[in-house]
């Protein structure tokens, strides 16, 4: 971390505001800003808030895998089993060496070192607001929105940061183990880790202060973090700290507010790329003049971006998976089941013309750009349907099956194009068809690492008839729960600048 504070210091809440506020820029040089005259107002406050939300799907390093929150999704994915990578041709390009569990467990990967980097980012931008935006000028209102965004984007980071370097939080434990530097001010100095537990209080603490400071704040627009969005945040967290009660009730709370509805089956169908979507509780809104080109997360996850990782290895799903959905599911719809061109191609998604695009049973139309010459999309980060799936979770897990039942039934009426019969499974069974579908709802998001890790299951690719092959996962289709291997590496350039810095076991 000291390395990386290094890098990103001031210099880069200055790239923020040059990419957010051209007001701003226009009466103070770039070259001149200093952190107390970039929180030196609430107008100032906002550009450097704006300038984290632009972090969200910005291009970062030298990397193309690095295109902000979008890579952190195509990361975790990918050390999960459902994104299938069909074709027999090795796959050597960015994600490649992260499905066969290679770059995570390198220290010297920038894979590795990514989340890292990025997280330490936004928590390093966002404490310059949060120390400093108390005695900035300006609507003493304006400066509780402002800071309650940034205390929610540190509280999420660290939230982020120690599920993949610490091990798991296990409910009724001390949790003593080594989760992650918490940084609460910018400094060079180097820090040790905290424990797991230490991390979760903190993160806790940001995200209830952001609660309080984001109460009744009306956002702009849905790339701002209200309080939906934090509900939604601590709703995840509860869910995996098993605090049961706490995360169905913050998950209600998050999918409870004007214009936030489940999606139809039409509009289901409709790309992932619009924030408009009804559904959508946080999300960044790209605009045209905003691609990242190859960085971009829908260059990697949509079906119809022309670039050769889309056209030689299309995402598909894991066929142990969308099998065991109905052909009535609207998220089985928008998976093709041959490899015909005339098989679940919808209409109304174009591709690029003079190129061919590989063609898999099991690829997915989920994810798709507008324009195939283009990357540029809307990018989702939370969903109303997820708050049902973490109510739905916890409500089973601690034994009110009616209720889990419920919420499971109210997300299932969305999905279907005839009307299904609510679920009867209680227990265990109950808990496992839930998790069922949510890998199935949220395939593509970013999910599937994180519940796979908090829930101590272990990673399987090897059912009869899957579609994942022995070149494409370099030979790892099962990692058992609990293993080493499930914790990143620390960065080797952070071990190299701070001595108070422990290596994870390898």
């Amino acid at each position: 971390m000291k390395n990386i504070v290094k890098k990103i210091g001031i210099l880069l809440m200055v790239v923020s505001l040059a990419s957010c506020s051209d007001d701003y820029l226009d009466t103070l040089p770039t070259d001149a800003v200093g952190a107390d005259d970039a929180i030196a107002t609430t107008k100032n406050a906002w550009a450097s808030l704006n300038g984290i939300h632009r972090l969200l799907y910005s291009q970062h390093r030298s990397t193309q895998a690095e295109g902000g929150l979008g890579g952190i999704f195509l990361l975790s994915d990918h050390l999960g089993e459902d994104i299938a990578y069909p074709s027999t041709s090795n796959n050597t390009s960015w994600f490649g060496g992260t499905h066969k569990w290679v770059d995570h467990r390198n220290e010297n990967s920038s894979m590795a070192s990514y989340p890292y980097y990025f997280f330490y980012r936004i928590i390093n931008d966002a404490n310059l607001i949060i120390n400093k935006i108390d005695n900035a000028s300006g609507d003493p209102t304006e400066k509780n929105r402002i800071k309650g965004q940034a205390l929610a984007y540190r509280g999420w980071a660290h939230f982020n940061l120690v599920q993949f370097y610490g091990k798991r939080y296990v409910a009724g434990t001390t949790n003593n183990q080594l989760g992650v530097p918490i940084m609460l001010a910018s400094s060079e100095e180097g820090m040790a880790r905290n424990t797991v537990e230490e991390v979760y209080t903190q993160i806790n603490k940001d995200l209830n202060d952001a609660a309080t400071l984001l109460t009744g704040y009306n956002r702009a627009n849905k790339s701002h973090l209200n309080l939906n969005v934090v509900n939604g945040l601590r709703a995840r967290v509860a869910l995996t700290q098993g605090k049961w009660v706490d995360a169905a009730t913050h998950a209600a709370s998050a999918r409870t507010g004007t214009g936030i509805a489940l999606m139809s089956t039409t509009q289901f169908l409709q790309g992932f790329n619009d924030i408009s979507n009804p559904e959508w509780i946080w999300g960044s809104n790209v605009l045209s003049d905003q691609t990242m080109f190859f960085y971009s997360f829908h260059a990697y996850i949509s079906r119809n971006f022309s670039s050769s990782h889309i056209r030689t290895h299309p995402k598909s799903v894991y066929s142990d998976l969308y099998t065991k959905f109905p052909s009535t599911d609207v998220r089985r719809t928008v998976v093709a089941t041959t490899n015909s061109t005339a098989d679940n191609y919808p209409s109304y998604m174009s591709f690029a013309s003079g190129v061919t695009y590989n063609r898999f049973a099991a690829a997915s139309n989920k994810f798709w750009v507008k324009d195939p010459s283009s990357s540029v999309a809307d990018i989702v980060n939370m969903r109303a349907a997820e708050m049902f799936l973490i109510e739905a979770e916890a409500r089973a897990r601690n034994g009110e099956d009616v209720l889990a039942q419920n919420a499971l039934h109210s997300l299932n009426l969305m999905r279907r194009t005839d009307v299904p019969v609510k679920s009867v499974n209680t227990g265990q069974a109950l808990i496992d068809e839930i998790m069922l579908h949510r890998r199935m709802e949220l395939w593509g998001e970013g999910f599937r690492y994180f519940d796979l890790k908090r829930t101590n299951a272990p990673l399987k690719r090897d059912h009869t008839g899957t579609n994942h092959n022995n070149t494409q996962v370099g030979g790892i289709f099962n990692v058992p729960a609990g293993d080493i291997t499930w914790e990143f590496m620390i960065p080797r350039a952070e071990l190299n600048a701070n001595p108070k810095m422990v290596q994870n076991p390898s």
